[in-house]
């Protein structure tokens, strides 16, 4: 390739002005503040659902019944526990069961407290949303 005095000067212009780009651009770079990547945890919960239905809506109290749902965004074989809201605060009652391999789940059920409870289903920091049951 035969090389130019003119072709020379071209090539130095593009080279420099590609060094400034480059430089450029890494200052940019440095400028821009750094994005915190998300761990495969953060990213599971933050995507993790469960869903809940009793089987009644109304029960004697200690009576058994049912409470169903899926989950999704959770391990298969994770624990979902049973939550009862008593004076304003979500108390952990021992009733949890395992999810199958598809992320359903079924548990058993018995409540004394009679009148209207809240209830939720929880798996680590997720919660489904709120339903009630009557005991009467």
């Amino acid at each position: 390739m035969i090389v130019s005095k003119r072709n020379s000067l071209r090539l130095a212009a593009v080279a420099t002005l590609s060094a400034l780009t480059v430089g450029l651009a890494g200052t940019a770079m440095a400028a821009t503040p750094a994005v915190q990547p998300v761990s495969a945890a953060q990213s599971a919960a933050a995507q993790a659902t469960i869903t809940a239905k009793p089987s009644v809506s109304s029960v004697q109290a200690w009576q058994l019944f049912r409470v169903t749902g899926t989950t999704t965004g959770l391990k298969a074989g994770s624990t979902v526990t049973l939550q009862q809201k008593q004076h304003g605060a979500w108390v952990t009652l021992p009733a949890s069961v395992h999810t199958n391999s598809k992320g359903s789940y079924s548990l058993g059920v018995k409540l004394g407290i009679k009148g209207l409870n809240e209830l939720r289903i929880v798996s680590g920091s997720t919660a489904s949303p709120v339903f009630t049951v009557t005991v009467r």
